[in-house]
């Protein structure tokens, strides 16, 4: 039987889709600093690179964006990789490899047990599920332990379609069988929350897992702790 969470205006919340990279596990920004140390790459330079790429990922989608490309599944990882080595330095003023670079970037990701437990808690209660993500590494996710957590996966290179693109949040929730307004959907990017709620979803801005973890309870009207009666 299908979750019936409380009633938000007219609607009933029934769904719950999150990112991965930054909610799932530990802060990107922490696993992107390990990178930079222990590659020895100058920060300057992987800053000066990735806040032109960035800004342009997210406010706008005219041209031709590397981030655009890589998410979307327009351009191989190890195109990406090339691209972005060759805008970096090591700290020596030497070039920076590009081959595994990915790999090396997001080597210090950490899963965060919390949120972890909380979408498997969700999933065993009955209350549809789902993963959206960005993929900067298709391969990189545990996809072993996603059955447990997750109804629907959507991942961004897998589809051709991105995160703040309002048909993937549709997308998404349709897989659930669900309508936007009957979701909610959980990020740590203001931009992707925003798109999502512009298409009718119930935003969380993820900062840590027990801010997100009380929002979700609230939302759904689910025991504090254990399993719902």
């Amino acid at each position: 039987m299908m979750w019936l969470g409380p009633t938000i205006g007219a609607v009933q919340l029934r769904g719950v889709i999150t990112d991965w990279g930054g909610v799932m596990t530990n802060p990107i920004v922490e696993t992107v600093n390990a990178w930079l140390v222990a590659d020895s790459i100058d920060p300057a330079s992987y800053r000066a690179v990735m806040r032109e790429w960035v800004l342009e990922a997210y406010e706008s989608e005219q041209g031709v964006n590397p981030i655009h490309a890589l998410e979307r599944g327009e351009s191989s990882h190890t195109e990406f990789e090339e691209m972005l080595a060759s805008q970096l330095v090591l700290l020596d003023g030497g070039p920076v490899p590009g081959e595994g670079l990915l790999a090396r970037m997001f080597a210090g990701t950490v899963l965060d047990e919390s949120m972890l437990d909380l979408f498997r808690r969700l999933h065993a209660e009955g209350v549809p599920t789902g993963l959206l993500s960005n993929s900067w590494g298709g391969g990189d996710y545990p996809r072993e332990i996603f059955p447990d957590m997750f109804d629907v996966v959507v991942i961004s290179g897998e589809v051709g379609m991105r995160k703040p693109e309002e048909r993937i949040f549709r997308h998404t929730a349709g897989l659930l069988g669900l309508d936007p307004d009957e979701c909610v959907f959980i990020d740590d990017i203001e931009g992707n929350i925003a798109a999502a709620e512009r298409a009718g979803f119930t935003g969380i801005l993820h900062t840590d897992a027990a801010t997100t973890l009380r929002r979700v309870t609230e939302l759904l009207g689910l025991a504090s702790s254990g399993p719902a009666e």
